[in-house]
């Protein structure tokens, strides 16, 4: 089963992270399908930065997002837009709204509860 998960990259004691798709029992660090995005904790504020047109084109073949993963597509309206495209919208004018092709950008000033 495929996943949307979070790859760990940086120096020690500064993480930073890519969303990747990947097998569920690969390694986390291990070989990856496609990398659709990155989180930035550490930046003030934090850096979300996901390709939501590949994102939600994985979501919408089966791949399962971590619950971290949840976490950072929900803030970023991308789970609200899979719900809408599950419902019947062309997954082409999904991605026009947030952007085309371009990366969606979202930064928070809040840590996330």
């Amino acid at each position: 089963m495929l996943r949307l998960r979070l790859r760990r990259v940086g120096r020690k004691k500064q993480p930073s992270y890519r969303i990747v798709v990947a097998e569920a029992a690969s390694p986390r660090d291990g070989k990856a399908v496609e990398v659709v995005g990155f989180y930035n904790p550490r930046t003030e504020p934090e850096t979300l930065q996901i390709m939501e047109e590949r994102a939600l084109y994985w979501l919408s073949v089966g791949a399962q997002p971590s619950d971290s993963v949840a976490r950072l597509l929900k803030r970023s309206g991308t789970l609200e837009r899979l719900a809408r495209l599950r419902a019947g919208e062309p997954l082409e004018a999904l991605a026009a709204e947030a952007g085309g092709a371009a990366p969606t950008t979202v930064t928070s000033d809040a840590p996330e509860a």
